[in-house]
């Protein structure tokens, strides 16, 4: 429930601080436990709630690329004491509610009243029980752990733009069909929505939230206020609080009024040509750019999961030069770029499985990846193809019937076997994570498939996992392969 009805609370102190970053609010929640719990009254039960929510709201952006289980555990720990204090929250704004629409005198109101505040006790005490639950030491170790993970990814980046756009993307849908039915699930459901957007903007996009925040804030607002006299509406019903058929009118006229003149406000501001929601979607990404935008996110679940993610932005620059030189004449073609995003994620991600295991750990980048909730630009579909050309970058040779092709179509099938030919080999020419293999040119020749390595020498030891690599490319495309070393052009001196 939303405390919009009262005026806004007085910061807690120390006011001093900049009031922004994870270090702050997670530091920010031990302070507020302290205040809330002397009496649990309105203002610090408020408090300690927005700041549990920051800090929740940024762990739900940060686990979108970063898998560690501190963020589960973190957001977790604070789920029990922030339902809890919700609980009595709303109590709270009730009471403000009925002490706004109501009369000293009035029937209704002192019935109500009566009953928050014997509901509001018992909130209180439970509220006192999950405080004492609450294990401060835990959170004091991550408010320094997780700052310093928080601090490996940067904000205002096109990576969180297409996190927001996501978000904007999901409550758009919610907002559309609140307008429509103008239900209170739905509207309910958009204040949700809106509120995930907005921390997105507000924790990760400084400079879209230095914009938006006004309209945001007075946004949520409306929506917490519809939220707040619905569940009022619906509370004074169920514990019978109108005497009489006049009383219960005289109240859901008020109501009404409140209700409907908050979404009149809501549909003047979020609705026609300049619409907010037209406002901000120009500012997210756009065409391409979303495409992009998920690759970079995937690239950064990668980075913190790979133990050598240096060795896999290299073979995937490889793996796309050995790509563009086998398909020569098809630069540019749709499919083409298709192709070569999946080939290029896959080559990133192949050795996230190296996180949970040596042995085996292309089975387990398979199985991870496929985990993955697709980022907004990709489809289940593509992501599986990107698990499944990933799965066969080393180890046994794919065998039909086995399950990762099992999951996709023939069509599919055949790309994958043609991406996976294409990343063993590439995978093959930095097998010893060294780097020296520095450039591949890959064209066609009578029949062959001639690569020539920039920094090869057919005499070392990685020749052999060269040679033994080009086995399923050299299947798939029906061309034998010759490897050889790229000449080295000497400088001549004028």
């Amino acid at each position: 429930m939303s405390a919009s009805a009262q005026p806004a609370p007085t910061p807690a102190k120390p006011v001093g601080k900049k009031q922004h970053g994870l270090a702050f609010w997670m530091v920010r929640v031990l302070e507020e436990c302290d205040r809330a719990g002397a009496d649990f009254a309105a203002d610090p039960v408020h408090d300690l709630r927005v700041a549990l929510r920051r800090c929740r709201s940024m762990a739900d952006g940060l686990m979108a690329m970063d898998p560690d289980p501190s963020w589960k555990q973190m957001k977790r720990a604070g789920k029990q004491l922030f339902s809890s204090l919700g609980e009595l929250r709303d109590v709270q704004v009730m009471q403000e509610w009925v002490n706004k629409l109501g009369s000293p005198d009035d029937l209704v109101t002192g019935t109500m009243l009566r009953f928050l505040a014997h509901r509001e006790a018992q909130h209180k005490q439970e509220a006192a029980q999950e405080l004492q639950n609450f294990d401060r030491k835990q959170w004091k170790k991550w408010s320094t752990s997780l700052p310093r993970r928080a601090a490996r990814i940067r904000s205002g980046g096109l990576v969180f733009k297409h996190l927001a756009l996501e978000r904007w993307t999901e409550a758009y849908a919610l907002h559309r069909r609140a307008v429509r039915t103008r239900s209170q699930v739905a509207w309910h459901s958009l204040r949700i929505g809106l509120k995930r957007f907005r921390y997105i903007v507000e924790n990760f996009l400084p400079e879209q939230h230095e914009s938006w925040i006004n309209d945001l804030k007075e946004l949520q607002d409306m929506l917490g206020e519809i939220h707040d006299v619905d569940v009022l509406w619906n509370t004074a019903l169920e514990i019978k609080a109108f005497p009489d058929a006049n009383d219960q009118h005289r109240w859901h006229t008020k109501i009404l009024d409140e209700r409907n003149s908050r979404i009149d406000r809501y549909r003047e501001k979020m609705l026609g040509k300049s619409s907010l929601w037209r406002v901000w979607r120009a500012q997210l990404p756009t065409g391409e750019q979303i495409e992009s935008a998920a690759l970079s996110r995937l690239k950064i679940w990668a980075s913190v999961l790979d133990p050598d993610f240096k060795h896999s932005r290299h073979v995937a620059r490889l793996a796309l030069q050995l790509y563009d030189g086998i398909s020569a004449g098809a630069n540019g073609n749709h499919e083409h770029e298709k192709e070569r995003d999946i080939l290029e994620a896959a080559a990133l991600l192949h050795d996230v499985g190296l996180s949970k295991k040596q042995k085996g750990h292309h089975k387990a980048s398979f199985r991870m990846i496929e985990k993955l909730q697709p980022p907004l630009g990709w489809t289940e579909e593509k992501l599986r193809l990107v698990a499944t050309v990933g799965r066969y970058h080393r180890g046994a040779l794919p065998r039909p019937g086995q399950k990762a092709l099992a999951q996709i179509s023939p069509s599919h099938r055949r790309l994958a076997l043609k991406l996976a030919g294409v990343l063993r080999l590439a995978n093959a020419f930095d097998a010893d994570h060294s780097g020296r293999i520095h450039r591949l040119d890959a064209s066609a020749k009578d029949g062959w498939l001639v690569i020539a390595a920039q920094g090869y020498s057919p005499r070392d030891r990685m020749a052999e996992s060269i040679a033994a690599a080009r086995h399923l490319l050299e299947t798939v495309s029906r061309r034998p392969i010759v490897v050889k070393a790229m000449p080295v052009v000497s400088r001549q001196r004028s």
